[in-house]
Parts: structure tokens; C-alpha cells; sequence
């Protein structure tokens, strides 16, 4: 009889402990795929809304809201202070994301600030991967018809003192992946060849206007695919 009890008792333990396992899987959340936030920094005479397209394909792609961070600063501002006010943005998204690094990806002067916030303000600490698209990287001839009216044109000038500074030594520094995405008939960028960067990925996306270049959804499948 004893030995009965035993083997009931036995039987019943299992049971009991499948129950518990089965409940304790089930009551587990489950595990979403995360990201990099993204802070997108745009150009000139632009705002955030030139990344709605992009937003809406990360989107699209498995990104959340929360992942994605546009936003608008005034650009006929130096690219310094620029630069200074995206340093301010990234601690920020990662104070409300709880995230350690972020994406930049970047288009037209917005990289200027965004490579300078990297250089100069120890941006290569908080930053995996940054991605120029259209970037005036070595500058354009095409600066010259807003250089005496902003600040922000002066330094896109081929040959400017802040250029000079930014591309002197490691165009790439630290532990960042790049990447340069650019068009070989961009009439804002002159000559086209100026968007390269020294130890990037350098990326021909072929026949695209300037104002394309970021709402373009060929060029975006590569950013995404870059940056995943």
C-alpha cells in the first residue's frame, strides 16, 4: 500500500511540475527585436520632415517609433554649434531609450555637424554607425551663391578653414562604421566626387537628384541593410 502511495505521490509531483514549466513559459514575454535608435540629422534649407519617407520604411522594416528620432535645428547656423546642439539630442534619445549608442544617419550639410560632433566632441563614443547621404564632405562650388548670408554656407565652401579642420588626419576616426552614399549627377554636390569619405564605405547609388537622395527607396534598402 505504502509503496502505492509512493508511485501516486511520484506521478503527481511530475505532473505538477510539467504544469509549473509549461506556465512559467507561457507567462513569459516575449522578446522583441531591438535596434540602434536612429537619429536622422537633415540639411540645408530643410527641416525633419525631409525623413518621413524613411521613417515610415523603417517602420515598415520592424522599427519602432520610439527607435526613430528626427529632428529640426536652424540650419543657416554654424555647423559647430550644430554639432554642439546634436551632441545635446543624442544624450537625450539615449537617456529615453536606455540604449548605449545610436545611428546618425545624415544628409547634404547635415553631416558636417554630425562628423564634427563625432572629431571633436567625443561623438565616437556613443555612435555604431554613421551613414552620409549626399554628404558635402570636402565641400561644393555651389556654397558660394549663400556663403555671404550664412554662416552654415561659409564653412560648405571647398576649401573653407572649418573643412580644412574636419578632413585634416582620420576622416573615419574611432570605432564607427561609415558609410557615404552618393550620386554621380548631384547638382547640389560639385563635383559629385566631394561626398567620398577616407576609410568609408563609399557607395555609388547612381543617377539621383540631391533632394532624392533621401526619400529614395533603393538608396534606403541599403542604408537599412548597412546599419542592421
Amino acid at each position: 500500500m505504502q509503496r502505492y502511495r509512493r508511485r501516486i505521490a511520484t506521478a503527481l509531483s511530475a505532473v505538477v511540475a510539467s504544469l509549473l514549466l509549461s506556465l512559467s513559459l507561457s507567462a513569459a514575454p516575449a522578446q522583441a527585436a531591438t535596434h540602434n535608435p536612429i537619429v536622422f540629422v537633415h540639411g540645408l534649407s530643410s527641416d525633419s520632415s525631409s525623413w518621413d519617407d524613411w521613417i515610415s520604411d523603417f517602420e515598415a522594416d520592424g522599427y519602432s517609433s520610439s527607435e526613430l528620432f528626427a529632428w529640426s535645428y536652424d540650419w543657416g547656423q554654424s555647423n559647430v554649434t550644430t554639432a554642439s546642439q546634436l551632441a545635446t539630442e543624442i544624450k537625450s534619445v539615449l537617456a529615453q531609450t536606455g540604449a548605449s549608442k545610436v545611428d546618425i544617419v545624415a544628409h547634404s550639410m547635415g553631416v558636417l555637424s554630425s562628423r564634427y560632433y563625432l572629431k571633436n566632441l567625443g561623438g565616437t563614443s556613443y555612435v555604431d554607425d554613421f551613414v552620409s547621404v549626399a554628404g558635402v564632405n570636402h565641400g561644393t562650388s555651389v556654397a558660394s551663391w549663400c556663403a555671404w548670408l550664412y554662416t552654415s554656407c561659409k564653412e560648405m565652401q571647398t576649401g573653407s578653414t572649418f573643412l580644412t579642420s574636419l578632413n585634416s588626419g582620420d576622416e573615419t576616426p574611432g570605432s564607427v562604421s561609415y558609410a557615404s552614399y552618393w550620386s554621380d549627377c548631384d547638382s547640389s554636390v560639385v563635383p559629385n566626387s566631394s561626398a567620398l569619405l577616407s576609410g568609408a564605405t563609399n557607395v555609388d547609388a547612381g543617377c539621383i537628384s540631391h533632394t532624392d537622395m533621401n526619400n529614395d527607396y533603393g538608396v534606403y534598402e541599403q542604408v537599412r541593410d548597412f546599419i542592421s
